[in-house]
This record gives C-alpha cells, sequence and structure tokens, in this order.
C-alpha cells in the first residue's frame, strides 16, 4: 500500500495514546499537521514559544495516562524546545520529540534549516531516530515510545525528513504497537532477601522515596506501616507518599530538612532508598548523612551507589521491588519494638512547631507564605495537581504546602528550568480537564513563559498561576545578600502583572493580606473552573528564609576552605561597613 509519511506518522502517534502535541507549525510539519487536524484522537496544541510546549509535553507525562509529544520545525523550533527536552532527561520523564527535517532526496546541501539535529540532540535524549524511508517510519516511532517509556523514562527525538512527509511512498503493513510485558523480579531474590534481613534487625529503619517510586504508592504506604519508618521524599517525589500519613516528615533528611524530618531520621540505622538518585538537591548539596547499611532502589543500574555505597543494590522497577520485599518480610518486622520510639509523635509535634514558627514571623505588609500556603490547602480539592516553577517559592511549596494526592505536585529538577510553571500547569490541565491546577511560580520564572497564558486562553483551558511577586529573583538576591551586600542583576523593574493578565485574557486577582488568601484562591478557582485562567498576584514575604536555604547554605560554606571562608566573610563584613 502506497502512504504519505505524515499518514503513517499520525497512524504511529494515534497506535500508542497520544492525545495532544504540542509546537507551532512551519514549512517542514505542516503535513504532519494537516493530518493531526483530521485524527479523532489527537488535539494539536499551537503554543506561544516551543520552549513552553516542551513544558507542556513534560507535564502531560508526569501527571496523565499518555506520553507528552512535541511537534516542531527543525533547527530553531527545536533548539527552542530544549530546555524543556532537557528538564524531561535529567528528571527522567518520557517525552516524544518529533520534528520536521530538511529533504534527504535532494543534492543540495545548505537546505533551509538544515543542522546536524542528532549530535544536538545527543546529550538530551535517551536515543535519536532518522527514518530513510516510508517503511522506517512507523517502526521508528514504535521503537522511540519503547525506549522514552522503559527503563528509566526520558525524552526520544525523532526526525521526518519533509519530502517523506509530503510524497506517498510503500509499507508492508500498518502494524498496531505491542506493549512491552511488566516487570518482574526473576533474577532478584537474594537481594530482596539480603535487604528483608536488613531491615528486620533495623532498630530505626527510615525510607527515603523519589519520584521513581510514584507508581508504588501503596506498596510504599505498606512498608512504612510494617516498618513503622519515617518517610521522606526528594523534591520531585513529594506526592509520592501522602503528606497528611503519620510517619510523613517532608523534604529531604539532612541539615537542609525541617525540623520533623531531622528529628525523625536521627540515629537511622537503615535507610532504604527507592527511586532516588541522592541528587543534589534532595540532599542539600550532598549534606545527607547516609548510613552504612542503605537499600538502594533503582531501575537504572548506574544510579546504585553512584553517591553513596549501598549495602544492597536493586535495579527493579519500585513497584516489583516494594511489593517483593513486604511479601519477604511478611508480619515479622519488629514493628512492635519500634513503636517505643513514639516516631509518629516526634513528627507530628515538630510539624506543628514549624507552622506555628512561620505563623509568628512578622510579614509586616506583606503576605505571610504560611498564610497563603493555609488558604491554598483549604480551598483546593484533594485530588488537586500544584505545579511549582524553579526559585524560592520552590522550598515554601515543599516545606508548607501539604500534598495528599498521588501526581498532585510537580517541578523542574534536577535541570532546574526558570519558566516551567505556566506552561506545565496548562500540560496537567489538559492531562486532567476535571480537576483543579494551580501553579505557583515567582515574578522572574513568570516574565519567561507568561504569554503562554495565550495558549490556555485560545483553547479554554482554566489555570490558576499565583506569581510570587516581590520585585527579585529572590533565591540569588538572597544569597547575594552576605557574601556581597548587593544584589547584581537580581532585581526586576516594573513587573505590571495585571497588564500581563489584560494582555493575555486571564481573569487577575490581587492577594496583598494575610486575612483574605482563603478567600482568594476559592475565587481564583471557581473562574478557572469555567475554562478561563487566572493570575493571582501575590505580595509574597520572602524575608524569613526556609529550612532548605539555611541548612544548605551552611553545607556548601562548610566545605570551602580556610582561605576562601575568611575572604568570603573579610569581604561581607568590610562592604557592610563601607555600604
Amino acid at each position: 500500500m502506497k502512504k504519505t509519511g505524515a499518514e503513517l506518522v499520525r497512524y504511529a502517534l494515534e497506535q500508542i495514546g497520544v492525545t495532544h502535541t504540542f509546537g507551532i507549525p512551519g514549512v517542514h510539519n505542516t503535513e504532519i499537521y494537516d493530518q493531526l487536524n483530521m485524527s479523532d484522537q489527537i488535539t494539536p496544541i499551537m503554543v506561544t514559544h516551543e520552549g513552553g510546549a516542551a513544558f507542556m509535553a513534560d507535564a502531560v507525562s508526569r501527571v496523565g495516562d499518555g506520553i507528552g509529544t512535541l511537534v516542531v520545525v527543525p533547527a530553531a523550533g527545536l533548539t527552542h524546545a530544549s530546555s524543556g527536552i532537557g528538564e524531561a532527561y535529567l528528571d527522567g520523564i518520557p517525552m516524544l520529540v518529533l520534528c520536521g527535517g530538511v529533504r534527504n532526496d535532494l543534492e543540495f546541501e545548505y537546505q533551509l534549516h538544515q543542522m546536524d539535529q542528532h549530535k544536538f540532540m545527543g546529550g538530551l535524549t535517551k536515543a535519536t531516530f532518522l527514518p530513510q524511508s516510508h517503511e522506517e517510519i512507523i517502526p521508528a516511532l514504535y521503537e522511540a515510545y519503547t525506549i522514552a517509556t522503559t527503563g528509566e523514562p526520558g525524552p526520544v527525538f525523532v526526525e521526518i525528513p519533509v519530502n517523506l512527509q509530503l510524497m506517498k511512498g510503500d509499507v508492508s503493513a500498518m502494524p498496531a504497537y505491542e506493549r512491552k510485558m511488566a516487570p518482574t523480579m526473576e533474577g532478584l531474590e537474594e537481594e530482596i532477601a539480603k535487604a528483608a534481613a536488613l531491615l528486620k534487625t533495623a532498630k530505626k529503619p527510615a525510607i527515603f522515596a523519589g519520584w521513581g517510586s510514584r507508581s508504588a504508592r501503596e506498596a510504599l504506604i505498606d512498608l512504612a506501616e510494617k516498618l513503622e519508618a519515617p518517610v521522606a521524599t526528594t523534591l520531585q517525589g513529594i506526592s509520592v507518599f501522602p503528606e497528611n500519613h503519620p510517619l510523613h516528615t517532608g523534604m529531604g533528611f539532612g541539615p537542609s530538612a525541617v525540623p520533623a524530618a531531622q528529628a525523625a531520621f536521627e540515629d537511622c540505622d537503615v535507610l532504604i532508598a527507592i527511586g532516588t538518585r541522592f541528587s543534589e538537591i534532595p540532599t542539600g548539596s550532598f549534606g545527607v548523612t547516609v548510613p552504612d547499611n542503605l537499600i538502594h532502589i533503582d531501575i537504572n543500574p548506574d544510579v546504585i551507589g553512584a553517591n553513596y555505597p549501598a549495602k544492597v543494590g536493586v535495579v527493579s522497577d519500585a513497584k516489583a521491588a516494594l511489593s517483593a520485599l513486604n511479601a519477604a518480610l511478611g508480619n515479622d518486622t519488629g514493628r512492635d519494638d519500634r513503636a517505643s520510639n513514639d516516631v509518629r509523635s516526634v513528627i507530628a509535634s515538630k510539624k506543628q512547631e514549624y507552622r506555628e514558627e512561620w505563623k509568628a514571623h512578622d510579614s509586616k505588609d506583606r503576605v505571610n507564605p504560611v498564610s497563603y500556603f493555609n488558604g491554598l490547602r483549604e480551598q483546593l480539592p484533594e485530588d488537586g495537581i500544584v505545579v511549582v516553577d524553579d526559585g524560592n517559592h520552590t522550598f515554601l511549596a515543599a516545606e508548607l504546602m501539604p500534598i495528599w494526592n498521588e501526581k498532585g505536585f510537580i517541578c523542574p529538577s534536577d535541570f532546574n528550568c526558570m519558566g516551567y510553571a505556566v506552561p506545565a500547569s496548562i500540560g496537567a490541565k489538559l492531562a486532567n480537564p476535571d480537576k483543579d491546577v494551580v501553579a505557583i511560580v515567582g515574578d522572574g520564572a513568570f516574565t519567561m513563559t507568561c504569554m503562554e497564558l495565550l495558549t490556555a486562553t485560545r483553547n479554554d483551558i482554566g489555570v490558576v498561576v499565583c506569581v510570587f511577586n516581590d520585585g527579585e529573583l529572590s533565591q540569588i538576591a538572597q544569597a547575594q545578600e552576605l557574601p556581597y551586600n548587593r544584589k547584581s542583576c537580581t532585581v526586576l523593574g516594573g513587573l505590571n502583572v495585571e497588564g500581563v493578565a489584560l494582555a493575555t485574557g486571564a481573569e487577575y486577582i490581587s492577594l496583598n493580606s494575610n486575612d483574605n488568601s482563603s478567600e482568594a484562591m476559592k475565587s481564583a478557582l471557581e473562574i478557572a473552573r469555567t475554562g478561563k485562567s487566572v493570575i493571582v498576584d501575590v505580595f509574597v514575604d520572602y524575608s524569613k528564609k526556609t529550612a532548605f536555604t539555611k541548612g544548605t547554605v551552611q553545607t556548601n560554606f562548610k566545605r570551602f576552605p580556610v582561605g576562601t571562608k575568611v575572604r568570603f566573610l573579610g569581604r561581607a563584613l568590610a562592604r557592610k561597613v563601607t555600604g
């Protein structure tokens, strides 16, 4: 049979369950867009910038049932999208990056948009594909999808030359996609037995859970309750364990963690880490103390033992591993002996003390962060989704916004892109049209991608975007205060958030008082449920630092050589005196 390459692309995307694509049409992909426009399953979404498209696709993969998919033009469109692709790559998020390509049937060089896209994508994706014939298109897309969604997930790049899209060619068949079998624990029985033996003899076991354990929520809860073990999560892993569970402690467990986590993890003698790479943010710049008895479960073998040596390493999908571990433990876990540790009451009291400490902080004429988050938690339904950007507000949200539901919190992590939250909230809403989606973004990050609210308006997508407005790139500005006594390139000028709302067709709500946080969030959510996006302008107080910020600064400062410490302190003192 004869088919155009664009027809084959549409068929393959429908077979693997794609529901939305994100990008901007151009001369090298208009045939694909025309085919997508005819699909009853796939809705192509035009964005204002391909960087926003990649963040939307990322969010679809994080909180949806399908895979986030880009359809972009080559060269400029791909390079614009690369930040979001890189975020997905380092965070372990599956993504299909589908791009047009220059003609491969001409003898001419220097075609429009001609560049080596595969060399460019090589460091940002798990694999790249360049079909040379119509027959290769469907198999390439199926293989790309399989690679993106198995093992440690990540983005995969496929370039379709424009001549293949435009012209008909012979294909022998239109095969259906065959899904891969679920992972098993075959061959890992010995490691599971070793892990169970360690845990049975532990006096103070604890659990550190990352994004990789997101599909193992029930097994994770079962394990924590069997062991009566406190559970901390990574930043990206927030929502893998319910924060209203009495064994939940917070993000991280070292000097950069909240007091509940520090207290609960004190004297931990066996740590089980699941789906985490012990990367810089969740470890507070590698400031954590990991016990010799570390059980490390991860689907990526390169992760195990990379930063902290593991006594037992289990290379496995988290759900399969935890199910096997729970079975191996049975009911013989020593839980009765551990009950005397009273870890639940320690966690509860420390959490309460920390919130009271925040409530007592004088924010003067600005909004106390704990007041804002109390209002948001009061009004957001349990299944709501919170999308956070990169900045000071990230760690405020991690410490002060309890997330109860699975996949209820997403944010940029290891790649750490600013500008993530606005477009990602749109992707999250498209993947979950019946759920409330709230983005939290600093004013600096907001300026990067705020115009994607036009995409929301064009498509009647109602999201709430809360802009933490303080006029600075506050996370860096605060870090500049002590060593430099000045703020270099971190003071923002003249952002009119209400003007952005007017320009993008969003509603505007001003939140400048601790007294009306709940009322403001209630109004914003009610408007968003009508299909209209809302910007909430939060005049936030950033003067009180998070536990993460204080702990991480101290950890890094301790690592400096003595001479560097003296130089930093001397310079800070001199500038303080001289102004």
